[in-house]
């Protein structure tokens, strides 16, 4: 049975906010998205992020903005095959939206469907793909002020560069050769309606030119193999690329190998390296095995698959997009290092 939009707000509202959860809710509506009393906000949320939807409306309440609260499951089963259609209609009237739940395996296309709409209309969008409690105490309680500034310095070096080296002791070592047709953007967490972006925020990205070498993910991979495997400290997935497609990808753990193998030998474009970002979230300690956070750690990160073309300029599209995450990089920018052991060289 639907739920009345109005009554899914009222459900929210009757959610007790745990106090911890509020600094993390607010740096969200008033820091990251700038929300106005006039602007209208499309909150998308699941069962079982409910607590965390329910902090960020209190907000927006604060604020004195309207919001229309959705609940997945209230509209659709899950996994969802496509974005439910009085979401979308929602959108079309909204300023802002954030979306905060947790990934089913195979809805990255109802996602997209969504971004889509989002794009179109040059809505400030907070992504916030499988936020928990951890997140919200540690990576949506950090000074993005702070972290806007590193990203502006990283995006002005990377922007002039023709390539970028990065190597870790675990094995790492690897070249990105640079497009200068294709576009650089920075999602520090300060949302604006050029590009929508994740939260927590923190990284400059782009699609490559052309990446090879190996990168050892000691870190995390994404989607949602992210929540199936976790941490890979222990146990990680080294993966071969040359010029720029994927050619091995080995593990201890075969199940992972073969997951993640499967995952980019969806389309013919799943396994090109359609981003090269490094995560510039200078307040994160550790990669902690959750792909929305991890990300933003700072060092090297590699997605294949979508390039996000309609802002990096790339022509090419695939149906899936997966990260993968190291840690305690070495990075060059041409033959400036910018960044040793996973610490910056730089000053924000």
């Amino acid at each position: 049975m639907k739920a009345p939009a109005s009554e899914t707000n009222r459900q929210l509202n009757s959610v007790p906010v745990d106090p911890e959860l509020v600094p993390g809710a607010r740096n969200a509506v008033q820091v990251c998205l700038r929300v106005r009393p006039n602007e209208k906000v499309t909150v998308i949320t699941d069962e079982a992020t409910k607590d965390i939807a329910a902090a960020i409306v209190r907000e927006l309440e604060a604020v004195g903005s309207p919001y229309q609260a959705w609940v997945l499951e209230e509209l659709a089963s899950r996994p969802l095959s496509d974005l439910p259609r009085e979401i979308a209609e929602d959108l079309e009237t909204s300023q802002v939206s954030i979306f905060a739940v947790q990934a089913q395996t195979n809805e990255l296309k109802s996602r997209m469907q969504m971004t889509d709409v989002v794009n179109r209309r040059k809505i400030r969008h907070a992504h916030m793909v499988n936020i928990n409690r951890q997140i919200m105490l540690e990576g949506m309680r950090a000074d993005f002020l702070k972290v806007d500034r590193i990203s502006a310095k990283v995006i002005e070096l990377v922007t002039r560069a023709k390539r970028i080296t990065a190597r870790t002791a675990a094995g790492t070592h690897l070249t990105a050769d640079l497009n200068p047709n294709y576009r650089w953007l920075k999602t520090s967490g300060l949302i604006s309606t050029d590009k929508w972006g994740n939260l927590p925020g923190g990284e400059v990205f782009t699609t490559p030119g052309e990446v090879n070498g190996t990168f050892v993910v000691d870190g995390v991979v994404g989607d949602y193999l992210c929540a199936k495997y976790g941490d890979l400290k222990g146990n990680p997935l080294t993966i071969r690329i040359e010029g720029n497609r994927l050619r091995e990808a080995h593990s201890a753990n075969r199940d992972l190998e073969n997951d993640f193998w499967q995952y980019t030998h969806t389309d013919e474009n799943s396994d090109r390296v359609g981003e090269f970002a490094i995560g510039t979230n200078i307040e994160l300690k550790d990669v902690i095995g959750q792909i929305l956070q991890d990300e933003k750690y700072p060092g090297v990160h590699i997605a294949f698959g979508n390039p996000y073309g309609a802002h990096t300029g790339a022509e090419w599209y695939s149906s899936t997009h997966i990260d993968v995450v190291g840690r305690k990089f070495d990075i060059w920018v041409d033959e400036q290092q910018i960044m040793r052991s996973g610490q910056f060289l730089i000053e924000a």
